[in-house]
């Protein structure tokens, strides 16, 4: 028997997901992803190893478009088989890439009259890597699937979808080869959650896989004690409330928006913080919760109780889903102390910029901020404390009080991802140490030969194997 993997994304880098396997004569991607560091986004745009016609599959680990996003450009260039993901993630996939087709569209429109303006040419083309149309002519390739059910998708190849744990419907895909009575498993972890996160089941642990393809976002890192989250956040809150102010708080869309509700229904419950009213001011999280409260056979008991009690995150007292313009608007002349969510989460962009230009100068006012913040971003140069930021055109001093809560992650870390790993019986042949930043995945892969004695490699960009 002989597998032949390629590495085509997410191999010393942690977006662009995408993994090609050959098995059988079949040939199917395990994640179609859109690369989002700068360095990286030109390979966006490079042709498919392999004529998009000629794949099978496409199996699909979760939603974040850092594993979906260039399935639109995958359909446009002629694939036609069918995307295999869970219900939530097909959903959750079709917001997403709608999202991420207009953003290229308004990209490339944006780009073009810049050039026009200083009469010269950029280093990505001028037309969109796919359209609002491409986009929509994917939708219909979405196959549904459910969790440890076994989908044939070739002769003697078999895909099989547990959950990870990591945001609703996301997925961990193990490949099941049949060739001449032999059996070899390939296991994708996608991105791994975390166990005891609300909304979510943990992460299935595996007792079986041949070669394992395993994340390592914080493979060098162990993240602060998510039960510190509900007393810091009621710190926060109590605080703000008292002087006056409001709590603004940059988050993404999928889980990050949802989890920070459950939180604070959780305290409002338990009489910890006051009634105050918090806006979902993003129309693309507003979409996501929508799904979230579609799927409850994705919760876990906790979750489950509290929507059985009537008590559910996306719907308490006081909790307004922001949808148009104007709604949003509104809020900045609303007195007493409120908590607006929005995006994006790194403050690059959406509607929590004119959050920020209406609470930044107040100093009864907290800037709360609950996810990683790159460099460059304007969510990192508040948070590393500089007096002044430029927004909307603007400079702005920085008067709010600026709070981070950590713990918030929904990647696994490096004790996690160990512990994950532990649950295979017998060690797998090899393991492959993907979706990370170079020095990161090389620590983690010398984190596991120390400490599990396996054969652990970092596969680069387009490299290939033979998996026997």
């Amino acid at each position: 028997m002989q597998l032949k993997l390629r590495f085509l994304g997410a191999a010393g880098n942690v977006t662009g997901s995408r993994y090609l396997l050959e098995a059988n004569g079949f040939k199917f991607m395990v994640d179609c992803g859109l690369y989002q560091e700068r360095e990286f986004k030109s390979r966006n745009w490079e042709p498919f190893v392999v004529p998009p016609s000629t794949l099978d599959a496409v199996l699909l680990t979760h939603a974040h478009v850092d594993h979906s996003g260039l399935i639109p450009k995958l359909v446009k260039e002629g694939f036609k088989g069918k995307i295999y993901c869970t219900s939530a993630t097909a959903e959750i996939a079709k917001i997403a890439l709608m999202d991420s087709a207009r953003l290229q569209e308004e990209d490339a429109a944006f780009k073009k009259r810049r050039h026009e303006r200083e009469g010269r040419t950029g280093p990505y083309p001028e037309a969109p890597l796919y359209t609002i149309e491409n986009a929509e002519s994917s939708l219909p390739l979405f196959t549904p699937v459910e969790y440890e059910n076994p989908v044939s998708i070739g002769d003697g190849v078999q895909a099989i979808f547990y959950d990870s744990g990591h945001i609703l419907g996301a997925s961990i895909v193990k490949i099941r080869c049949d060739q001449n009575g032999e059996q070899r498993s390939v296991v994708f972890t996608g991105d791994l959650g975390r166990p005891d996160k609300p909304i979510l089941e943990d992460p299935t642990l595996l007792d079986q896989a041949d070669y394992v393809l395993i994340e390592s976002t914080y493979g060098d890192k162990v993240h602060d004690d998510s039960e510190d989250i509900p007393q810091k956040l009621a710190d926060v809150v109590n605080s703000t409330h008292q002087a006056g102010g409001n709590i603004v708080v940059p988050s993404f869309a999928i889980e990050r928006s949802q989890e920070i509700l459950y939180h604070m229904n959780e305290l409002l419950i338990e009489n910890r913080i006051p009634h105050i009213m918090v806006f979902l001011d993003s129309p693309m999280a507003v979409k996501v919760t929508q799904v979230f409260k579609d799927h409850p056979d994705f919760y876990d008991k906790e979750m489950t109780e509290r929507v059985q009690q009537g008590k559910s995150p996306f719907d308490f007292p006081g909790l307004v889903l922001v949808k148009s313009v104007d709604e949003s608007k509104a809020i900045n002349h609303i007195k007493g102390t409120s908590m607006i969510i929005a995006g994006s989460g790194m403050c690059n962009g959406g509607r929590i910029k004119h959050h920020l230009v209406s609470n930044i100068g107040r100093r009864e006012s907290t800037l709360l901020f609950v996810g990683y913040q790159a460099n460059g971003t304007l969510g990192r140069r508040i948070v590393n404390g500089e007096k002044k930021v430029r927004i909307l055109g603007q400079t702005y001093r920085i008067k709010a009080r600026v709070a981070q809560i950590g713990g918030f992650s929904a990647h696994a870390d490096r004790n996690e991802l160990v512990q994950w790993l532990t649950g295979l019986k017998k060690p797998p042949r090899r393991v492959f140490v993907v979706h990370g930043e170079a020095d990161v995945a090389q620590s983690f892969a010398e984190h596991l030969r120390g400490e599990m004695g396996w054969d652990v490699s970092v596969p680069g960009y387009q490299d290939e194997v033979i998996l026997d």
